[in-house]
């Protein structure tokens, strides 16, 4: 475990965040008119449905609240969007991340969007040991592991918050289409942890991947930004996250992967479709999302 690396990574995403909200427009008003910035998949791991169709447009069109009476643990949440989405669900929802810039952030739009929601600033090392087991669900999504670098601790750790019978749902991008960079060549190992290090820190990619990744609207906002601080990544392969999860003592129940990436252009040569989803243009398609449901027993 690195804490030290964790609290250099806390620096690029302190620098990052304003950046990456400069290019979203009255996320609060989006999100008061009932808009969410959750994605279809997510809600289907979480409900336990799917995997396909249009989950969220029908709850949005029943004003059902799926989530309502569980207790639901974000980390890491970043800037709380997806965090206040799952709170319309109706979960009680606890965000918690590194970066004091992002969990400001959360908590001014909470605020300004009117939706209870209660977030803390703690490494997840820290944090979850010193929690009692509470939570009906614990969600991890989107780049949230890279950050990581012991996964049998935040298994275990994950597993223990958990109440019986209480399930971890995660989405990450595909560990085997984080081995390119982004000029889309093969550059980073797969698996086993390995450490990376990220000269160019924490970059834009809410510029690159514009609407995508701004569903309350894209404004240019921050032009040219570059990140003073370098970053520590560590690299989990597919057995590496699900036999984790398996030693601690966690019962996995879905395992999906995915031809598209939500919101995020992971790669150069990536095309825009429908449902703020990235895919090649053609050809054959490998894998760029994983998502999974494992269960602790009761």
């Amino acid at each position: 475990m690195r804490r030290d690396l964790h609290q250099q990574n806390r620096l690029a995403w302190d620098a990052a965040t304003p950046a990456h909200s400069s290019h979203k427009r009255d996320e609060a008003g989006f999100l008061r008119a009932g808009g969410t910035t959750l994605f279809d998949d997510e809600v289907h791991l979480l409900l336990g449905t799917g995997p396909e169709g249009h989950v969220l447009e029908d709850i949005r069109q029943s004003g059902a609240r799926p989530l309502a009476g569980l207790r639901l643990l974000h980390a890491p949440c970043n800037a709380g969007q997806d965090t206040l989405s799952l709170a319309q669900l109706g979960a009680e929802v606890t965000g918690v991340d590194i970066s004091p810039t992002a969990i400001a952030a959360a908590q001014t739009l909470a605020e300004a969007a009117g939706i209870a929601a209660s977030f803390a600033v703690a490494d997840l090392y820290d944090w979850l040991p010193a929690q009692e087991p509470g939570f009906d669900l614990v969600f991890m999504s989107y780049g949230a592991l890279i950050w990581m670098s012991d996964l049998d601790a935040l298994f275990a750790a994950v597993a223990r918050v958990l109440k019986p019978g209480g399930r971890f749902v995660g989405l990450e991008f595909h560990p085997l289409a984080q081995m390119y960079d982004e000029q889309g060549r093969l550059a980073y190992p797969y698996g086993g942890g390995a450490h990376v290090v990220g000269a160019t820190g924490v970059g834009d990619y809410v510029a690159d991947s514009g609407a995508a990744l701004a569903p309350s609207g894209f404004v240019e906002g921050r032009v040219g930004f570059t990140n003073p601080h370098a970053t520590h990544e560590f690299s989990w392969g597919v057995a590496d996250i699900l036999g984790a999860q398996l030693r601690a003592g966690l019962a996995l129940e879905v395992v999906r992967e995915y031809t598209y990436a939500n919101g995020c252009k992971i790669w150069p040569d990536l095309v825009e479709q429908p449902g703020r989803r990235y895919a090649p243009a053609g050809g054959p398609v490998p894998p760029l999302m994983l998502g999974w449901s494992s269960r602790r027993p009761e």
